[in-house]
């Protein structure tokens, strides 16, 4: 069965993934919550339901288009991209973010990458979407084509709508709005948190 977004939400929250305060992001801005999805290694059966959700994700894609690879980029995205790789038997690789400079070299470990290749590049969050053009152009730059992207969580911040103006399919597991709105539903975190959360999105 395939998990709801009530499971996901629940996952991300008991593992730690998601936490509530006051944190300060990479542009030095404040932010009232954080998403570290490395915390998922920490808890086997939460990593599971996320796994098993971003599975199930990939197999409607590849109902409607082919592909022949499963690609991320180092650290959070790598994390998960193996589990959901072989869960659906297709080969993966991971691009580094420099390039090695000894043993086998280049910015590509895992599977190799072709000129024939459909690639979904899979990563953890989607915020300003910069990072994922910085990971899908090597891949690219080796002639793969990288039309879908899959996240585990649209952070609301117009990451999105960027990537897609520039001709990519962006599908995500959960919206920060939804994770936030189902914690608070089910008493994980009070109004007020759901409610400064959500005010900081609309911003």
């Amino acid at each position: 069965m395939e998990p709801t977004l009530d499971n996901v939400a629940n996952a991300l929250y008991e593992s730690g993934c998601i936490k509530f305060g006051s944190f300060k992001i990479k542009s030095g801005a404040f932010s009232p919550y954080y998403i570290d999805m490395a915390r998922l290694l920490s808890k086997p059966e939460t990593f599971g339901v996320v796994v098993e959700a971003a599975t199930q994700k990939v197999c409607k894609i590849i109902e409607t288009d082919s592909l022949t690879k499963l690609a991320s980029i180092e650290l959070k995205g790598a994390l998960i991209v193996p589990s959901i790789a072989g869960k659906v038997n297709l080969p993966c690789a991971i691009v580094r973010k420099e390039e090695k400079a000894y043993g086998v070299t280049g910015r590509i470990a895992g599977a190799s990458v072709t000129n024939d290749d459909k690639i979904l590049f899979v990563d953890d969050v989607v915020s300003e979407g910069l990072s994922k053009v910085e990971g899908i152009k090597p891949l690219q730059d080796l002639g793969a084509e990288v039309k879908h992207i899959l996240v585990i969580v649209n952070r609301e911040q117009g990451g999105k709508e960027k990537l897609e103006k520039m001709g990519y399919i962006v599908h995500s597991l959960v919206k920060v709005s939804d994770v936030v709105t189902s914690l608070q539903k089910n008493g994980k975190i009070s109004v007020k948190q759901a409610k400064t959360v959500l005010d900081y999105i609309k911003k």
